[in-house]
């Protein structure tokens, strides 16, 4: 193996850490106190809107190698020359080429006895990757920088012609003599043979590229299914699932133990379920998983929820509202006490609307405060409370802790039975604005399942402010979009005539490589907001049905989810047989 050239030689690296930029390039001597001093004043000009290494680069008091070599000792990590290095096989392939390219990174030494991998980056600010590869593949992970034109030629050199696929791997994991002693044996399986599975190069490096496969498809979740005579991996993309070429079955004991090593579970726990969460962050942007495993007749299913991040963004104008449903839901958020419910099915993005509404309301002037089970994404400024049942930190006993914490607005994850209602109620009542949620089909049958949990009529009236009720529909893609006439049954379907459709374009996705065929890309919401006026607070008191509650709703100006789908229809955000799919229950 070709030597490595550190770079020019300068005090060692544990002087230099965590100094100042200024003061580092003094000790590697390229730098004078005096021009760093100069260099300062200028910043100070500036207003501290331009960083200093900016200010030395465009004074042309240093270069980009010596800027980067400063950066790293900042950091305490080691600037190195690669070029015409020559690495290993067996050390390049600990990295699938997929995480290199992700990543940016090259790993250029293994050290079998420590199981220590040394990587190089092209920048002190990817020191991220180090965490996700430790994470990811189990190594001590050091990290030196190196010239980010060297790494992007070496990155092609070793890593080009080797863009594995799954059937790549699920090949090689065939041929591998170690796993294959495990068909059949899914129970019998002892504590250390399942460490050793979860070391499994091909087992890691298949979990590798379905994880990062399954961000870069922006699934939302990844299931690990096993059955009596097969394994399944599926996504769930925008609401639908997805099969893979499933692997052997006998990996199914392997794949879980390395999800749970990765989440840190007890691997040697496979009779209870178990749930954890699993922090890494792709190209820059952090991403959560959140594991559950669950035992099954023929072993373990696991399910991961990818949360990122960067793909969610909490703008009330960016959920779907209509220019009119945003100025309800803003009457509602911003008023001075009250409970606004937010209801519908399992994964119909209630919480990306409560949090949209959150962080509208999310100002230097308001406390906010949530519990919620579980914490789906942390936000700065809000104080988030995880539910914990089985220590009996429920939401009833939290909601009362958090009365005593002066906040002005509160969010209860859910209202799942009569006390919790109670204290929320209560809550609304000494003046504060309570956000929660509930599932049922539409706003109007939220009532009947209030009093269902023994809520007082009275107490329903006299706190609740307005219920939303939403469903998620898939977006057409917009590389494929394609306008089409509609058939006769589709527009019965949707109980409507050729004359109530004068005039309109309807559209569909034919289906391209930008959404996998499918014609769908993304998901938008459809809502349906019922304001409480004084005639629907009256016909609660007399306890009158869903129906003419709904009634009275439509003649206060409420829209139902049908309605709100037929704009999206007639906008061309999304199509008949979505709307017809996620609202067919509300004309039953």
């Amino acid at each position: 193996m070709g030597k490595m050239k550190t770079a020019r030689k300068h005090p060692p690296i544990e002087q230099l850490r965590g100094r100042t930029l200024g003061r580092i390039l003094i000790k590697m001597g390229v730098l004078s106190r005096e021009q760093v001093h100069e260099c300062l004043q200028i910043q100070q000009q500036r207003h501290g809107k331009v960083q200093i290494g900016q200010i030395l680069i465009e004074l042309g008091l240093v270069n980009e190698t010596q800027l980067r070599m400063a950066l790293a000792a900042k950091r305490g990590m080691e600037y190195i020359e690669i070029d015409g290095l020559d690495i290993h096989p067996d050390v390049i392939e600990k990295v699938p080429a997929q995480m290199a390219k992700t990543y940016h990174i090259v790993p250029i030494e293994y050290d079998k006895e420590l199981n220590e991998l040394t990587v190089v980056l092209d920048s002190p600010e990817n020191f991220r990757a180090t965490d996700d590869l430790s994470t990811l593949m189990g190594f001590k992970v050091t990290a030196k920088i190196t010239d980010a034109d060297v790494l992007e030629k070496t990155l092609k050199k070793y890593y080009e012609a080797e863009d594995e696929n799954i059937n790549e791997l699920i090949g090689e994991i065939q041929s591998d003599s170690f796993l294959a002693e495990f068909e059949g044996r899914s129970q019998s399986i002892d504590l250390d043979e399942l460490k050793e599975l979860s070391e499994s190069n091909p087992v890691k490096k298949l979990l590798n590229l379905v994880l990062l496969q399954a961000i870069r498809d922006k699934a939302s979740d990844i299931h690990f299914e096993p059955f009596e005579n097969e394994y399944k991996m599926r996504y769930r993309i925008d609401g639908i699932l997805y099969e893979m070429i499933p692997p052997p079955k006998y990996i199914a004991a392997a794949l879980s133990s390395r999800i749970k090593v990765m989440a840190n579970l007890d691997i040697a726990e496979r009779r209870l379920p178990q749930d954890g969460r699993i922090s890494l962050t792709v190209q820059g942007n952090p991403i959560d998983l959140r594991v559950s495993v669950l035992p099954t007749m023929f072993g373990e299913s696991v399910v991961l929820r990818v949360l990122d991040r960067a793909q969610v963004t909490f703008d009330l104008t960016k959920l779907g509202l209509r220019q009119d449903d945003i100025e309800l839901v803003h009457q509602l958020i911003y008023k001075p006490n009250g409970i606004i419910i937010i209801t519908g099915p399992t994964g119909c993005g209630k919480t990306t609307t409560l949090y949209s509404a959150l962080s509208e309301l999310n100002t230097i002037d308001k406390k906010i405060i949530t519990t919620e089970d579980p914490v789906e994404y942390d936000i700065d400024g809000l104080i988030q409370v995880q539910m914990k049942p089985d220590i009996g930190l429920t939401f009833a006993r939290c909601l009362r802790s958090i009365l005593r914490q002066d906040p002005d607005v509160i969010l209860v994850g859910e209202i799942r039975d009569l006390e919790t209602a109670e204290i929320a109620a209560q809550a609304s009542l000494t003046g504060h604005v309570v956000f929660t949620t509930l599932h049922t089909n539409d706003a109007p049958s939220s009532i009947a399942r209030l009093l269902d949990l023994g809520v007082e009529p009275f107490l329903l009236t006299a706190t609740i402010e307005g219920i939303v009720s939403q469903r998620l529909v898939r977006i057409i893609c917009k590389k494929c979009k394609t306008p089409f006439e509609p058939s006769e049954s589709q527009l019965m379907e949707l109980q409507l005539t050729p004359e109530d459709i004068k005039g309109k374009k309807f559209h569909y996705g034919r289906g391209c490589d930008n959404c996998n065929g499918t014609g769908y890309r993304g998901r938008t919401a459809i809502f349906e907001i019922m304001v409480f006026n004084d005639e629907i607070r009256d016909l609660i008191m007399n306890q009158a049905s869903t129906n003419v509650l709904r009634s009275a709703a439509l003649k206060g100006g409420m829209k139902l989810l049908r309605e709100g789908g037929l704009s999206a229809i007639y906008d061309g955000t999304t199509t008949i047989d979505e709307i017809v799919k996620e609202t067919i229950m509300e004309q039953l």
